[in-house]
């Protein structure tokens, strides 16, 4: 299999909408929480692709888009915090995360960041373990969940930067 980084301007506006769905398939709670949320993410990125091209990134397999992660470099040279980051569901479990993760590290690295960090949440146990693969370290459990009574509590995670 090919697995290739694309710039997010070499696709058409709804893709990042249409993965994240799909990505939270399996229980629609996300869907119904943060359905607004992805589509506003989307129109954001679309809408600026100089910001969208700089700090995110499509994953593909043999030309098809199958998942997409961007970061927030607002902080930097602090630090710089990962939000989405999503495969597909069928593409899901056989390492393309792990691999679309580690390009995002190589390139928030390139500015002279001190740490990554993320979050999760405490259901995700697949992400978790993912995360601590790619060199990312628990670094906290928030006492409070995002939303009420679903997805668990948010686990934050950090990458420190030799």
């Amino acid at each position: 299999m090919s697995v290739k980084f694309k710039k997010v301007s070499d696709f058409n506006r709804g893709l990042l909408f249409r993965l994240l769905k799909d990505a939270y398939s399996f229980d629609l709670n996300y869907e119904q929480n943060y359905i607004s949320d992805w589509q506003d993410f989307d129109n954001f990125f679309f809408d600026h692709l100089e910001i969208a091209d700089k700090y995110g990134l499509i994953t593909t397999v043999n030309g098809e888009a199958i998942g997409f992660v961007s970061w927030d470099p607002r902080n930097m040279p602090e630090y710089a915090e990962i939000g989405h980051n999503c495969i597909a569901s069928q593409h899901k479990g056989k390492g393309y995360g792990k691999l679309q993760l580690q390009e995002a590290v190589q390139r928030i690295i390139q500015n002279d960041v001190k740490k990554i960090i993320l979050f999760t949440n405490e259901d995700l146990i697949p992400a978790q373990r993912m995360y601590e693969s790619a060199g990312f370290t628990r670094d906290q459990e928030r006492k409070t969940q995002t939303i009420p009574n679903f997805a668990g509590k948010p686990i934050d995670y950090v990458y420190f930067v030799e």
